[in-house]
């Protein structure tokens, strides 16, 4: 997972993403499965997680509680499905609970907004070029409709830029996003820069949240211009397909983790546009 807050203006703190969040021993050598079987318990109204008598906890050792079962139960079904060694670097739920659960770096919902509105000027929908038309038509054809269908979803008037230098981004476009990410609880703004920072795109992500698009065919736009050269320079099928299969292995925990914390901690008055 790369350095999803790195941002392009100057920030108001240092953000890192849900992987780099996580303490360097939850990547670590993959340990031995300890436990046989996992459950989900309800508490006060909140849900954990057990591996056989142990109740789970994150990297920092708090306990673990959502207040969303299915998502409790989607985290424990993670731990569940662990052979021999447990592969937490492919455990993208649990991991992105265990972030939104102790947030290390103490991040605010007004630095993961700002990111989002920043990374809107680096993104990959938004770059198109016309050196190579067999290209530019599939980019146009492709990226076109997504960019049509955000403007219209948010109120937006965001538009491509056909050169190196980014587009131009109003502050009026950055209100209308801002609003809407604000909304929305910290948990699931962690969700969604977790699914920018899969597809290199906030239109994307958007897309693939508001179910305008399948998993699939985010990942797909995503890697348009590599498939596209692919054709070309040749494919390494199981390079290929491995990082296809991790993209959206990514997206779908990103997704997946917005919808169930959504039902939650819904804000009433969340902007409808």
């Amino acid at each position: 997972m790369n350095n999803i807050f790195k941002f392009l203006r100057k920030p108001l703190t240092t953000v890192v993403s849900a992987s780099q969040q996580v303490p360097r021993r939850f990547f670590a050598s993959p340990p031995k499965r300890f436990y046989k079987r996992t459950s989900v318990l309800c508490n006060d109204g909140k849900y954990e997680v057990t591996l056989d008598s142990r109740k789970l906890k994150t990297p920092n050792g708090t306990l673990f509680t959502v207040k969303s079962e299915p998502l409790a139960i989607a985290v424990a079904t993670e731990f569940d499905a662990q052979k021999e060694h447990i592969e937490r670097s492919k455990m993208h739920l649990s991991a992105l609970c265990f972030t939104a659960i102790d947030n290390p770096n103490r991040h605010t919902k007004t630095d993961m907004v700002n990111y989002v509105l920043n990374y809107i000027a680096t993104d990959t929908v938004l770059f198109q070029y016309d050196d190579e038309k067999e290209l530019f038509d599939l980019q146009r054809n492709e990226w076109d409709p997504i960019i049509q269908w955000f403007n219209e979803r948010y109120g937006t008037n965001l538009q491509k830029t056909m050169v190196m230098s980014p587009p131009n981004v109003s502050a009026d476009d950055k209100m209308k996003v801002s609003k809407y990410l604000l909304s929305h609880s910290e948990d699931v703004l962690f969700g969604f820069i977790f699914a920018v920072d899969t597809l290199k795109s906030v239109l994307l992500a958007f897309a693939a949240i508001d179910q305008r698009i399948s998993v699939e065919k985010a990942v797909a736009l995503s890697r348009l211009e590599e498939e596209y050269q692919s054709k070309f320079w040749g494919r390494v099928e199981w390079a290929h397909d491995l990082s296809q299969q991790e993209l959206q292995a990514r997206l779908a925990a990103a997704v997946l983790f917005v919808h169930l914390n959504r039902s939650e901690h819904f804000v009433k008055e969340k902007l409808i546009v």
